[in-house]
């Protein structure tokens, strides 16, 4: 189904404030709230469709691209902030809690990693960072990667439960299932409650009497899980993107971690790497400098054909406009510079020295630098400006 306009989501129009925007997300998160429509999935839906609007609407960057680009412009899978393929509840609660203020107490009983129902933990599993290689032309197009992971899953024998079976599983005497204990200290001001995870069931709210024999209890084993994610073009060295729940799984039926995946750039053999600019250098011979020529050059996908000016001085940049690298926030596409070096050989021929020693005296020969060929750093700046 196509995703619906995110103005229209939030009932708002496209010259709404910042908080107008704020505003209209909390009318339709009380509204849609799961606390408030226990069971009702087509009411989680819309609470999760306001959340991703929000998310997109409220930044100013996201909201621009948005404007441009429409869906189209947040991304390979249409997602404002939370990529992998949209929003959890935890996701919505640990970063947009905030708005609900006192309503169904701020955070409406979901927790984030820290607390969830009746203050029970919930756990989360840990993330696991990897690194990508990518080619030139991996990162021009974006690219779809396979990788095997050796990771934390759900026991299939207990199904996650650490138990054998249910009649295993038991409300902690300690917390009585709430995961926190109570402590009431008496100062001179008068009695001081303090509430902390209970050290019984670390904050599960249950205890298991009879441990899977599989996961000693744990409800975790190794697998290993081949994982399929996009890369979209333009990436660049050190980025790092998140594939949203395909890292180690979590006690308890807790959320899963993310697979954070790390940018690593392969050096070309010919292609310098800019921002989103290339450079190649190509070295002609004195002969082609003065004369002209044509030359074949490499780009990102395959051969390109220059022409170079009879009389071009070592230096020259040749500008190849969009022949770079795409903006990995699809603002454009980059440039290929040029960088004409005219080789000088290091050895001659004694037939090419007498024929040198000619040309040296010759009054084209005759170094005849023009204000430009002399402001060399003034010419750079204006190529990369």
């Amino acid at each position: 189904m196509a995703k619906r306009d995110y103005y229209e989501v939030l009932g708002v129009t496209k010259e709404a404030s910042a908080d107008e925007i704020k505003k209209a997300y909390r009318k339709m998160a009380i509204k849609y709230h799961p606390d408030k429509n226990p069971g009702d999935k087509e009411a989680e839906e819309k609470f999760k469709e306001a959340a991703e609007a929000y998310d997109v609407l409220r930044d100013s960057n996201k909201k621009a691209r948005y404007d441009q680009f429409g869906h189209a412009g947040m991304g390979a899978n249409g997602a404002g902030g939370f990529s992998g393929g949209g929003f959890s509840m935890d996701d919505i609660f640990s970063q947009f809690g905030d708005i609900f203020g006192g309503h169904f107490g701020g955070f409406g009983g979901f927790g984030s990693q820290g607390g969830g129902r009746g203050g029970r933990k919930v756990s989360r599993g840990s993330d696991i960072r990897i690194r990508v290689k990518l080619d030139l032309k991996e990162v021009a197009h974006g690219v779809e990667k396979k990788v095997k992971i050796n990771k934390q899953v759900h026991c299939k024998t207990c199904n996650g439960k650490g138990a054998k079976s249910e009649a295993d599983i038991k409300t902690c005497d300690t917390c009585r299932g709430t995961g926190q204990v109570t402590r009431v200290t008496q100062t001179f001001l008068g009695s001081m409650q303090s509430a902390s995870v209970c050290p019984t069931c670390h904050g599960e709210g249950k205890t298991i009497v009879n441990p899977c024999n599989v996961c000693s209890g744990s409800g975790l084993v190794k697998e290993m899980e081949e994982i399929s994610f996009k890369i979209p073009p333009g990436v660049a060295q050190g980025m790092q993107l998140t594939v949203q729940g395909k890292g180690n799984a979590a006690k308890s039926g807790g959320i899963n971690g993310d697979l954070l995946v790390v940018i690593e750039e392969k050096e070309d053999a010919h292609l310098q790497r800019d921002g989103n600019d290339l450079i190649y250098s190509l070295f002609i011979s004195i002969p082609e400098a003065i004369l002209g020529t044509d030359a074949e050059i490499p780009g990102v996908d395959g051969k390109l054909r220059i022409k170079v000016d009879p009389g071009t001085q070592s230096g020259k940049i040749l500008r190849l406009r969009g022949k770079g690298l795409p903006d990995v926030n699809r603002y454009g596409t980059g440039d290929l510079l040029v960088y004409i070096q005219i080789w000088t050989p290091k050895k001659v021929t004694k037939q090419e020295r007498e024929l040198l020693e000619k040309l040296k005296t010759s009054a084209s020969f005759t170094p005849k630098p023009d204000k430009e060929d002399r402001n060399f750093f003034e010419r750079m700046k204006k190529i990369f400006s």
